[in-house]
């Protein structure tokens, strides 16, 4: 397993804040000044947030994946921030997805990460939105496979386990799998390591997330802010076991959403999380 770290983590660099929340520094980031600090950091891959880069740039993929090949970084591309397809009610986003596979294969990744929806665009029953989404990852996963791109579906705080199971057991493709972020199932209200033994053994990417309860509103991200891996409610060498088990071999990827106040800055947070996430893996052998 790489340790990497996912752009999402520099949000606020790349011009994103949650309102009320958080301030966009002064200071704006390239792509490049991202992957110099995941050098400067000793990350191993990244997962470029496909939202913070222009669509169909072949100069700057091709660029990309020349910097990557370079340095020896291994890659995902994330494409379906911040609602993904809308839980199915948005079809049209899947030309979008479909123009962010060529992306992906341009940049040289094997693994695009994906998402359905996101927090609020859960309706109906299950049975409803699985008959929405179903037909959209069946054309999804097989334009991934024509280009031999696996595709990772997020659970992103819009599916809960068994459902996340459901949708890659049904299309039933080995071009479809899980991004796996360890935090987002309990932020609703799943056990996060019951929902790590199921949900390993699918995993083709991951998003390695601690959080810590803070108190208000458990819908808002403001309840379950982001901390540096180690240092929130998750057991997280409990959850690396489970993928090891799993015969995971990916991408460890850090990510920070919010991160909760008197955690110090993104890169302060991200290097410890780095620097744990060595520690645990070594003592696993």
């Amino acid at each position: 397993m790489k340790l990497g770290i996912d752009s999402y983590s520099f949000h606020r660099y790349f011009g994103e804040a949650y309102p009320g929340l958080e301030a966009l520094p002064a200071a704006r980031w390239s792509v490049w000044d991202f992957l110099d600090k995941a050098r400067q950091l000793g990350a191993e891959a990244v997962s470029l947030e496909s939202c913070f880069l222009p669509v169909g740039d072949r100069d700057l993929t091709r660029a990309l994946a020349a910097r990557l090949d370079q340095g020896a970084i291994d890659r995902v591309w994330a494409w379906g921030h911040p609602r993904g397809l809308h839980s199915g009610l948005a079809p049209e986003a899947l030309a979008e997805g479909i123009a962010s596979l060529q992306d992906a294969a341009a940049v040289g990744a094997r693994v695009m990460r994906i998402c359905t929806g996101g927090r609020g665009t859960r309706f109906g029953t299950w049975a409803d939105q699985r008959e929405a989404l179903l037909p959209l990852l069946a054309r999804f996963e097989a334009e991934a496979r024509a280009l031999g791109i696996t595709l990772a579906l997020e659970n992103h705080i819009d599916l809960y386990a068994d459902e996340v199971i459901d949708l890659i057991e049904s299309i039933g493709s080995d071009h479809l799998g899980l991004c796996f972020d360890t935090a987002n199932n309990l932020r609703l209200y799943e056990d996060p390591h019951a929902v790590a033994r199921k949900l390993a053994p699918y995993a083709r990417a991951t998003h390695i997330k601690d959080v810590r309860a803070m108190g208000g509103d458990p819908e808002t991200i403001a309840f379950w802010p982001s901390v540096p891996v180690g240092e929130g409610l998750l057991k997280m060498p409990l959850i690396l076991e489970e993928l090891r088990k799993a015969g995971y071999r990916g991408i460890l990827a850090v990510e920070i959403d919010y991160l909760a106040p008197g955690h110090g800055t993104e890169e302060e947070a991200v290097a410890q999380s780095l620097a744990y996430l060595r520690r645990v893996l070594a003592g696993m052998g």
